[in-house]
């Protein structure tokens, strides 16, 4: 039976170090800090034979994101101002929101989903999110769906 692709998004502290290493060796040939397959991995403490078996299948979200439609799920307090802190954080990196559905709080609590289209200028969506999640109110941050 032929094997069909699952993709995963997984936040960074949970990759095995090998995997960052391979994003990182990628870094250095792109930006041609190194010349070489050789010298990046070397640079990096791995394996040419690592380097290979998982550059294709190992990307930083950011890389693989810009010019596509990203929806975030969020559980926060119903706050007067948290959701405008928030589409101030999207517009900050550059963002462009297509929906905001936000449902009726329950218990002082809101679910709120955001879709967002990331322009080529786009910044990191990564560190976006992060920014996100650190807001005092937000409980939660989700990547729902990516088209």
């Amino acid at each position: 039976m032929a094997e069909t692709n699952s993709y995963y998004i997984v936040k960074k502290k949970a990759l095995p170090k090998v995997l960052l290493k391979v994003v990182e060796a990628k870094s250095l040939l792109d930006s041609e800090q190194a010349i070489t397959v050789q010298q990046a991995t070397d640079r990096v403490g791995i394996s040419r034979s690592s380097f290979y078996k998982y550059k294709d299948d190992v990307v930083l979200f950011h890389d693989n994101t810009q010019g596509t439609t990203v929806t975030l799920t969020f559980s926060m307090d119903d706050e007067p101002g948290l959701l405008a802190d928030l589409l101030k954080i999207i517009a900050k990196y550059g963002a462009n929101i297509l929906t905001i559905h936000q449902s009726i709080p329950i218990n002082g609590m809101a679910s709120l989903s955001i879709s967002i289209q990331l322009l080529q200028q786009a910044e990191d969506v990564a560190k976006m999110i992060d920014e996100m999640e650190r807001q005092q109110g937000v409980h939660h941050v989700r990547i729902l769906a990516k088209e």
